[in-house]
């Protein structure tokens, strides 16, 4: 066996290899979830009226199909319609996800799209993210709450690993406009990414499947996925994780020491 083929053959993109059995993603026996209606199994059903019903199912979602997958325990810090704003403002508060004992040893964030798609709040820059006091300096726009979310967990649990989602490619996003917009998004993600110590993104936006027609009758019901979608998106951030463990092995010797008090000298 060469191991080397193993970790990091030459040329190997994040999706290349699939895995379903939760690969190196095991590693983490705790993970947080913070996201919108993707990330909380959100399906739409017709009501008797003909009314159109939006309902979080959060053991289809893909934290839970992850779960299974891994065998680890995944919280799903998220509602349908979910904001980094409201997330920081009152969500997170209101539902005791900022309790220390729920702190998690990764943190997968998907959040975006009901922000500065569907709110049209501005993306922002990096410069939004005021390290000294992020409790008051950070402005209004997506990048100040997405930062100060990031920096709330950080305070929490400051080692922990942090893999930010980009949104894919989809009819829904397909006009000019929305198509940069999602791309100044990745672009704030990756430079928070850089700037955040034991970051990562998730670069579905590039890496990803576009979600066209086909995958659409395969995978979505509605404007949300169905039962087959979720798996999938479980499979995707799942071998994602597992190619970033892969390529940075040495960021990840000492997962099982995160949130306790020791460490190994290397």
């Amino acid at each position: 066996m060469n191991i080397n083929e193993y970790l990091a053959p030459a040329g190997e993109k994040p999706l290349d290899r699939m895995v379903t059995d939760g690969g190196f993603c095991s590693i983490f026996r705790t993970i947080g979830c913070v996201g919108d209606s993707l990330s909380s199994g959100e399906f739409e059903a017709t009501g008797p009226a003909g009314e159109t019903l939006y309902l979080d199912m959060f053991e289809y979602s893909w934290g839970q199909f992850l779960a299974r997958m891994t065998g680890s325990r995944v919280y799903n810090f998220s509602r349908g319609g979910m904001t980094a704003m409201e997330y920081c403002r009152s969500f997170a508060e209101a539902n005791d996800f900022w309790n220390p004992d729920k702190a998690c040893q990764a943190y997968i964030v998907a959040l975006g799209v009901n922000d500065v798609i569907n709110a049209r709040q501005p993306v922002g820059t990096i410069a939004d993210v005021c390290d000294a006091d992020w409790h008051r300096n950070n402005p209004d726009t997506f990048a100040g709450w997405y930062g100060q979310l990031l920096q709330r967990l950080r305070e929490i649990r400051p080692d922990a690993k942090y893999f930010l989602m980009t949104m894919p490619r989809c009819n829904w996003l397909a006009s000019p406009e929305n198509c940069a917009i999602a791309d100044a998004h990745a672009a704030l993600l990756y430079d928070m990414a850089a700037h955040i110590s034991n970051t990562y993104v998730l670069d579905l936006r590039r890496y990803g499947p576009v979600y066209d027609g086909a995958f659409e009758a395969a995978f979505c019901m509605g404007g949300h996925m169905n039962p087959m979608g979720y798996r999938l998106t479980a499979e995707l951030v799942c071998s994602y994780i597992d190619f970033i463990i892969r390529h940075n092995t040495p960021d990840f010797h000492q997962v099982p020491f995160i949130g306790t008090p020791y460490r190994k000298q290397m």
